[in-house]
């Protein structure tokens, strides 16, 4: 990460009053933890949208005064959201409709530029949109192999990765943190590696994205992509691309389209006006939590972030080593990734088997007092059969947010005290 050393380090608590007023959807009388599917939604955002609608509803490019606010708001919104990730340049960042169709589409563009014989590794603990997109260019002669995760530790070992890598090892697409074991992987060893052999990374960050800031200029990695819609924001997500590798691929829009006009040459139609406009209301989110937590006003965009993010870190460790604690004196109950609660290892999205149960029979109970947790395998379908866990309705999991107390997390226990 940047140099913060002239931030005060944020203490006490976090102020959960104020943060959980932030999202209007959050309420007394029901329990969201099933976050990693998709976050409760910023008031902020809701309000950018609607203003959208009611004061700039107009498409971009025109001369006329409405039309440069639309396209003065939209860059707005992709400003903040580079700001997020640290990018270089706003330009090096590409909003699109999900995390699925993003990579997806740079499958495509990547795979014109591949020959037969051509090798990208994939994984077996990713969500299957890093999964799918890359199998299907096998159709063209590219060979696609596996990087196993250590059934042990849970994590992607660079020790696993290395034989299968070779001289025609172009891609190696892996994810930051996998949504079922809440490990997080060194995105910045790995990289090192895969650079040294002359290969690129391309990594899924859905699952970690809400939990730390993300910063890719000291990851150094070639491309980042996460789910707007997971970090408190719209049904959107966003992809980063060092500026070079964008202008070298093929774009996927227009003919016409200059192969130099980033990011538009990857955004068929166009992006969503009213939806990127909002998205910089995450980032004024970050920056309200850091000045109410004590923060100078005068910080930078990026220290607002980082603070914020430190806020949310006491946050997540309380919850993430309550629940921890709880499963582990449970001697039929095995936790399914990462078993330390420090926020250095794991994100609070926590996953579960309890011997002698279906999963799915967990949830049944949990689901009628208002708690939302979910079961099954997140189309993380490798790590489920890998482990074997297919008769069983694959894991249960619960993925908590920063805005999730600890009075809520005691509602869950509390049942899961009768259950398990």
């Amino acid at each position: 990460m940047e140099n913060n050393s002239n931030l005060n380090k944020s203490s006490g608590s976090a102020d959960m009053q104020f943060i959980r007023s932030a999202f209007p959807s959050l309420r007394d009388d029901y329990v969201f933890f099933d976050n990693a599917g998709g976050s409760q939604t910023l008031g902020l955002v809701m309000d950018k949208i609607t203003d959208y609608y009611m004061h700039s509803n107009v498409q971009l490019g025109g001369v006329y005064s409405v039309s440069k606010q639309a396209r003065a708001r939209v860059d707005e919104g992709n400003y903040h959201i580079a700001q997020t990730l640290n990018a270089e340049q706003t330009e090096s960042v590409i909003v699109g409709s999900s995390t699925t169709a993003l990579i997806r589409l740079f499958s495509i563009v990547i795979g014109q530029t591949l020959k037969e014989g051509d090798e990208i590794i994939i994984t077996n603990c990713d969500h299957e949109a890093n999964v799918s997109p890359w199998k299907d260019l096998q159709k063209q002669g590219i060979i696609i192999k596996t990087w196993t995760f250590n059934p042990s530790s849970y994590q992607l070992e660079i020790e696993d990765l290395e034989p299968l890598m070779t001289e025609r090892t172009k891609y190696v697409a892996f994810c930051h943190t996998s949504n079922i074991f809440g490990s997080i992987h060194p995105v910045k060893a790995i990289t090192e590696f895969v650079h040294s052999k002359g290969a690129k990374v391309f990594v899924d960050g859905v699952a970690y994205a809400p939990h730390r800031l993300i910063d890719v200029q000291d990851l150094d990695v070639d491309f980042y992509v996460y789910s707007l819609y997971k970090v408190f924001g719209p049904h959107l997500a966003v992809l980063y691309g060092k500026k070079q590798w964008l202008l070298d691929l093929p774009g996927i829009n227009h003919n016409f389209i200059a192969p130099n006009d980033l990011p538009y040459k990857f955004q068929p139609g166009g992006q969503n006006y009213e939806l990127s406009y909002s998205l910089s209301g995450i980032s004024e989110y970050y920056q309200s939590v850091a000045v109410h937590h004590g923060l100078s006003e005068t910080a930078s965009i990026r220290e607002k972030m980082q603070y914020a993010f430190e806020v949310f870190d006491q946050q997540e460790e309380r919850l993430s080593k309550r629940l921890l604690d709880f499963l582990q004196s449970k001697p039929s109950v095995t936790i399914i990734g990462e078993r330390d609660y420090a926020k250095e290892k794991r994100v609070c999205t926590i996953a579960f088997v309890v011997k002698g149960m279906h999963s799915s029979d967990i949830n049944a109970q949990i689901h009628p007092h208002n708690i939302g947790i979910k079961t099954g395998d997140f189309y993380a379908k490798g790590i489920v059969k890998a482990l074997q866990l297919e008769n069983q309705g694959g894991v249960v999991r619960v993925s908590m947010a920063h805005y999730n107390s600890l009075d809520e997390l005691e509602k869950l226990i509390k049942l899961l005290d009768k259950i398990i």
